[in-house]
């Protein structure tokens, strides 16, 4: 039994890598107004075609030593970053099947899985077009939106979500934009981006009431950590910009899987 599942893992990682490879150019092109759907991969540098055999990911990046064929300068390193991402996101998809993955009823037997996959990919997707770019395409934000409510209101068409815990969903999305919103405004976007506010709206309806919560919470503990991290060590000076859409998401992936657990835990002391 090991053998087989050692391979559908290693299948699965090499099938999430291709798969963040064409997130890698989604992610550029969309930044660039330039069209995704057509047209080979390009070297950033030099703007020459790529091969499809210096197009395999990560393997191609570790053969060329990080540099394009043509003019040799450097491959940038969140090419192999986002592949290595979305591939372990298609094993830890595999792995915990049995134990996240619990509904049964059809269809949901398959949509549950394949739904928080793609959520999963668009995920990875903000986090690194914020981290490096400091931009949140409002194309990402209004696509997980949309699958978000979709997903949602058919649960409650099927019975298996309660119309109640929807609404206290809608409640906790709301509460949680007005606070993430008064930052912005406040601030005059130097505390928190517009962005932030719109990836709010998203997160909190995946979440639902009380994790909307311990995700948030979440995610200021990790930015003020990280924050302060890079004030000590000089990579940072006080008033410069810190993305925090990758805490949000961190605080959001944290929340999805031990949410319940830590507000037990944190009410426990009250």
């Amino acid at each position: 039994m090991l053998i087989p599942f050692l391979i559908i893992s290693l299948a699965l990682f090499f099938t999430g890598a291709a798969i963040g490879s064409f997130l890698n150019v989604v992610i550029y092109r969309s930044l660039n107004d330039e069209s995704w759907v057509t047209g080979r991969s390009r070297c950033d540098s030099c703007r020459k075609k790529i091969s499809w055999y210096d197009n395999i990911p990560v393997l191609s990046y570790l053969i060329l030593r990080a540099k394009c064929r043509f003019c040799k300068k450097p491959i940038a390193l969140t090419h192999p970053v986002v592949e290595v991402l979305v591939g372990s996101l298609f094993v830890w998809w595999y792995w915990s099947a049995s134990i996240f993955f619990t509904l049964t009823q059809r269809p949901f037997e398959v949509l549950q899985p394949a739904f928080w996959l793609v959520v999963g990919i668009i995920l990875i997707a903000i986090l690194v077009t914020d981290y490096l770019y400091y931009i949140i395409p409002d194309s990402f934000v209004i696509l997980l939106l949309g699958l978000t409510i979709i997903y949602r209101a058919a649960l409650v068409g099927f019975g298996i979500m309660q119309t109640n815990d929807l609404i206290m969903a809608i409640f906790g999305m709301i509460l949680s934009v007005l606070f993430i919103g008064s930052l912005w405004f406040f601030t005059r976007g130097k505390g928190m981006g517009l962005g932030d506010v719109k990836l709010m709206v998203p997160l909190s309806l995946l979440l639902g009431w009380p994790n909307t919560l311990v995700g948030l919470f979440l995610s200021f503990i990790l930015g003020g950590f990280v924050g302060g991290g890079l004030l000590l060590s000089k990579r940072k000076k006080m008033g410069q910009v810190v993305p925090f859409g990758p805490f949000l998401i961190l605080g959001t992936f944290i929340s999805l899987i031990w949410g319940d657990q830590i507000l037990t835990w944190y009410l426990s002391f009250l």
